[in-house]
């Protein structure tokens, strides 16, 4: 009679160890793959690193005069075959206007992720600071035309967006500049490329990053493989010294999703006049609700001190200058 051999229970450790093996040479084999110009790869590249919220949820609390509506793209920025089956591509676009006609207008550009469906809580949070809002929807998000994004085509919307918010607001001194997240890596491109004050007044960042790089670089010797093939990168860090406006940084101390210490260095390789607003125990998208009476005084006072008069140096109450960033040098 023939007796089966005990089953072997398996050693944790060496199952382990072999799955970051088998993790590690499946990633190497991604990274060579994009590296060599693969198409499929990149476009999951880009899908993994954006992950586009897309669809249309219905929104409780419109007010009198809010509107959710769509601007084309010219032809001409749209490559051929790039959304394989579209006729036509469109960004969607919501304004929400302040009761005060006077007040100014902030371009609102989110991050990854969410729809602006999905980030309506902090838009109204900017306009109960006293900003009228335009936002933008960009390629791949909410009811915009669905495909995978990329940093090219995320920054064709906003400039689109900021046509856009030049028809709303003619008045370059009540123009604002707004970005969360990625949307700050957007809104930094953007304000670059632009001339303070002629064209607009301010920018604004909310959990903002130096670049994709540094991201992914904080992530370890993993993210740092990632990073040398990435081919998007919003570097915010080599853009911020071609901005010349009034700047208000805000950043939660909690935040695991971009560290503080990014967007330490970015505030320091900033021009004045600045401000920088640290929210103790805020994470990466809930600092409207974590300390909200810190929240709007900080906006309510920037927007007092420089979109009501002349620009000028001034302390907005809860700030200062960041703490010392790390000195892990620049990023990416």
């Amino acid at each position: 009679m023939n007796h089966l051999a005990p089953t072997e229970r398996p050693d944790p450790q060496r199952l382990c160890g072999r799955w970051r093996r088998w993790c590690a040479a499946g990633g190497l084999l991604c990274v060579l793959l994009s590296a060599s110009g693969c198409a499929w790869l990149d476009a999951e590249q880009r899908q993994l690193i954006y992950r586009p919220t897309p669809g249309g949820a219905q929104v409780q609390g419109w007010r009198a005069g809010d509107e959710r509506y769509f601007v084309d793209l010219p032809p001409a920025a749209v490559p051929p075959g790039e959304v394989p089956g579209a006729a036509a591509q469109r960004v969607e676009m919501w304004w929400l206007p302040h009761a005060d006609p006077n007040a100014p207008t902030l371009l609102y550009l989110h991050g990854t992720v969410n729809n602006l469906a999905q980030n309506l809580p902090k838009m109204e949070a900017l306009r109960a600071a006293g900003f009228a809002v335009l936002a933008v929807d960009y390629r791949g998000w909410g009811l915009s035309t669905p495909m995978t994004p990329s940093e090219r085509s995320i920054l064709q919307d906003a400039q689109l967006a900021w046509t856009e918010l030049g028809r709303r607001e003619p008045r370059a001194a009540r123009r604002v500049i707004y970005g969360h997240s990625m949307g700050s890596g957007v809104a930094v491109d953007l304000a670059s490329r632009l001339r303070a004050p002629g064209d607009y007044a301010a920018l604004i960042l909310e959990s903002a990053f130096t670049s994709f790089d540094g991201v992914a670089q904080e992530a370890g010797w993993w993210g740092g493989l990632l990073a040398r093939f990435n081919h998007e990168h919003f570097a915010s860090l080599d853009k911020i010294r071609q901005v010349h406006a009034p700047l208000l940084m805000l950043h939660g101390s909690a935040d695991d999703t971009v560290p503080m210490r990014l967007g330490q260095q970015l505030y320091a390789a900033a021009h004045p006049p600045k401000a920088w607003v640290s929210i103790d125990g805020g994470g990466h998208a809930d600092l409207q609700q974590i300390a909200p009476a810190q929240y709007q005084r900080a906006l309510r006072r920037f927007r007092e001190e420089y979109l009501a008069s002349p620009v000028r140096p001034a302390a907005i109450p809860g700030s200062g200058p960041p703490p010392p960033a790390a000195s892990a040098g620049r990023p990416g």
